[in-house]
């Protein structure tokens, strides 16, 4: 499985942008589906957003249009940038690596974490 050690989270404003990074190691991280999750307390982990191994992403409906993901697999990074930044986006971002899709859905059964990055969004 992947190491992943996830980067650049932190207080910000409301309307502020902040750029998360993901950097994972190990042979399958290039080859695998791999996104970013949040869990505010007291909520279950929420998919954020994901990218495919051929670029394809896919989006929490909350985030469109307000968070791109992006991947350099050359430097197995994976990205998440963040704008317009709201108080409900409020959470600790956790990097995932190996997900799968299952119809409409993406699963992590088998999915490596990273330790999660705090981000708080102030009102």
């Amino acid at each position: 499985q992947a190491q992943l050690v996830e980067s650049g989270g932190g207080l910000v404003r409301a309307g502020g942008s902040l750029r998360l990074s993901c950097e994972g190691s190990g042979d399958s991280f290039s080859r695998n589906a791999g996104g970013w999750y949040r869990q505010a307390p007291e909520n279950q982990r929420e998919m954020v957003a994901v990218i495919t191994t051929n670029g394809t992403t896919d989006y929490t409906d909350s985030v469109k249009g307000r968070f791109t993901i992006s991947r350099d697999s050359t430097k197995n990074m994976i990205y998440l940038q963040m704008n317009n930044l709201r108080p409900d986006d409020t959470a600790v971002y956790y990097c995932a690596n190996g997900l799968t899709r299952y119809g409409s859905r993406w699963l992590a059964l088998f999915a490596s974490w990273g330790q999660g990055t705090q981000v708080t969004v102030s009102s």
